[in-house]
């Protein structure tokens, strides 16, 4: 690359790194001081620590292809891949049966040669880590004893668990040598690692290929960026990935990977990964059938809590996840709810991420029937025994406004693995009315107005 061209390379990027981090500190602005948020770098971590496997998605998928020519085809079966006997043999010991709706999509086009690049977007839980892993292994070759494949992850604990992942995968392909490039891993300066696959956090991967230089960034086959949205947005990670990314050969295949993309994100991921495949979760195409939805009209908190007693009086319910906007509303419920005899566990943002998975697991363990939660988070519980999620407080965007994604995120708590479940919006006002309707008209789905001082209708949403 000319100095001109690389000169005006450096301003596009710095662009693009200023237009997020203005819209990040306008939406910080904006958002309320006590909301509940988490960093995105916690909730990444906290999505797949606590899924307990890889879940089938029936989402349907937007793909965008820059070769015309290229054909577009999904696979149905792992064994339509012509993998190495070893992966696929590792793929059913895992307890893989058939690719998920992003992996079939995906697979043929990060298997195929000559290699394509890709930025993938897809919910958590649908099976975007075994797809890129799955990659990663495919593309070593043994025969070489030099790093080939570099994933990295925003955190020591992500990448931790992506390592376990590809260990599990690669379980009968003892030749294919993994590394961690993470706190507590140190490597002696100008030594030659012999490992294939490097997965660590991008300071150390950093120190590693250009301060220590003991693996060769030119060298690199496949690229990885997991949890591409916080790796891109997050201040510090976007300009140690850019130091990175500038030392890949142009034949290195880029894979970018993430839950989510907002507008500015991908269009700094697109302005680096040359010519990508671009996989798109389709949202309004979620399915919403099996989710009973109502509204119920309060007046105040007390009103709120009133319908809560009413509903829990009316109906047998198995477990419930009730989310409040804010962590003195979710002390406040869940106070009440122990004072009238309700076993309840609180999962809330000034909680270590050890609590947290603590939390988690009583649940999950039925020791709690109700966990009430901020939007610390919204997704990544699968439980089957939740049969209703109540949002004591409708979810708001940064700018006040109804916040679809997460909405969508929280009632999908509830009508797990194919059940019916039920979803109670508890409106006490005419903005949270608004914001009712709004995500009624977005999804196009019938949210019903319940009268929980009804004994009989209140019967009738449990069938």
């Amino acid at each position: 690359m000319s100095d001109w061209a690389q000169k005006a390379e450096d301003q596009e990027i710095s662009r693009l790194v200023n237009c997020l981090e203005i819209k990040k500190e306008d939406d910080k602005d904006k958002f309320e001081e006590n909301a509940d948020v988490p960093s995105a770098a916690e909730t990444s971590l906290l999505l797949k620590i606590i899924r307990k496997g890889l879940v089938e998605s029936n989402l349907d998928l937007e793909v965008q292809r820059k070769d015309p020519k290229s054909p577009l085809h999904s696979v149905k079966t792992f064994e339509a891949l012509h993998l190495k006997p070893e992966l696929l043999k590792g793929i059913y010991a895992m307890g893989f049966n058939a690719p998920s709706k992003i992996q079939e999509t995906a697979l043929p086009t990060l298997l195929a040669d000559p290699p394509q690049n890709m930025i993938a977007q897809s919910q958590s839980g649908t099976g975007k880590t075994a797809a890129f892993v799955l990659a990663m292994l495919s593309r070593v070759d043994i025969k070489l004893d030099f790093p080939q494949v570099l994933c990295i992850s925003p955190t020591y604990e992500l990448a931790i668990q992506t390592g376990e992942v590809a260990a599990r995968m690669a379980q009968f392909c003892p030749e294919i040598k993994l590394k961690f490039a993470v706190r507590g891993e140190e490597v002696t300066p100008n030594t030659k690692l012999k490992d294939h696959i490097i997965i660590g956090t991008p300071g150390k991967i950093l120190d590693w290929g250009l301060k220590y230089r003991v693996f060769d960034l030119k060298k690199i086959r496949v690229f990885v960026l997991d949890e591409a949205d916080v790796m891109i947005a997050t201040q510090g990670h976007h300009d140690q990935c850019i130091r990175i990314h500038k030392q890949l050969s142009s034949k290195c295949q880029m894979l970018f990977f993430s839950a989510t993309y907002d507008k500015e994100v991908m269009n700094f991921a697109q302005h680096i990964v040359p010519d990508p495949t671009i996989i798109r979760l389709m949202r309004e195409q979620e399915s919403l059938e099996n989710i009973k939805q109502y509204y119920v009209k309060c007046m105040n908190e007390e009103d709120k809590y009133n319908a809560i007693q009413n509903i829990y009086a009316g109906i047998t319910i198995g477990q419930a996840i009730i989310f409040c906007h804010t962590r003195k509303t979710a002390g406040w419920l869940a106070g009440k709810m122990s004072s009238d005899g309700h076993s309840v566990a609180v999962l809330s943002g000034d909680l270590t991420v050890e609590q947290r998975l603590a939390v988690l697991d009583r649940f999950r363990a039925g020791l709690e029937k109700v966990l009430i939660t901020t939007n610390v988070l919204s997704r990544g519980i699968d439980i089957e025994q939740v049969t209703i999620v109540v949002n004591f407080d409708l979810p708001m965007d940064a700018k006040g406004n109804a916040d679809c994604e997460t909405y969508l995120h929280r009632i999908g708590r509830t009508g797990r693995f194919g059940k019916n479940g039920i979803a109670i919006n508890l409106v006490d006002g005419e903005k949270s009315m608004n914001i009712c309707k709004y995500i009624e008209n977005h999804f196009k789905k019938t949210i019903q107005l319940l009268d929980t001082g009804n004994s009989d209708e209140i019967e009738k949403i449990g069938y």
